[in-house]
């Protein structure tokens, strides 16, 4: 997934968290992240269902609620990652 559209996607996130109106509950359905570093992440409720995570950087990650269903995690780094109540 291209770096500039995730940034998009992790900005309407972080609003509807926020409960705004303006802001979009993340929806990586399929998302291929590889690699990605996203440590510290606030993931809370996405929807990461069948994305492939393999080798991401999800140190610290708050991923609470989220959805991981059918997701790749191999190798996948999730120290101090907060997956309480997330869907695995």
């Amino acid at each position: 997934m291209d770096a500039d559209k995730l940034q998009d996607i992790l900005q309407q996130h972080a609003l509807y968290l926020q409960d705004s109106d303006t802001g979009t509950r993340a929806n990586l359905q399929g998302a291929d992240l590889r690699g990605a570093d996203l440590h510290g992440a606030d993931l809370r409720w996405a929807d990461l269902r069948w994305a492939n995570l393999r080798d991401t950087n999800l140190r610290g990650a708050d991923l609470r609620g989220a959805d991981l269903r059918d997701t790749n995690l191999q190798g996948a780094d999730l120290r101090w990652a907060n997956l309480r109540w997330a869907d695995l």
